[in-house]
């Protein structure tokens, strides 16, 4: 089994550790191990995770028509309707 050896670590950070430790019934080489690990398997997680906006081009698809911008803009102006429901506004 390797050993890793950690420098320059500094006294309240230390002692953090061994609270950790005693709070968790662990070495603070057991605590330290359990942190790397946590964090580690969380790395890959977020590698293996697919960046939001790909997310949501993969959900809403793509739009494919032939006719200029200006011609759908047309069309979907003169297709909306007044949602107006309650009468002077």
């Amino acid at each position: 089994m390797a050993n890793l050896q950690i420098k320059g670590v500094d006294e309240d950070f230390y002692q953090d550790l061994k609270r950790m430790a005693a709070a968790g019934h662990r070495t603070v080489s057991g605590t330290v191990l359990v942190a790397i690990r946590e964090y580690l398997a969380k790395q890959v997680e977020v590698d293996r995770a697919k960046a939001p906006g790909d997310v949501l081009l993969a959900l809403s698809g793509s739009w494919e028509d032939d006719r200029p911008a200006k011609e759908i803009a047309a069309e979907i102006r003169s297709s909306r309707r007044s949602s107006r429901r309650v009468p002077g506004f």
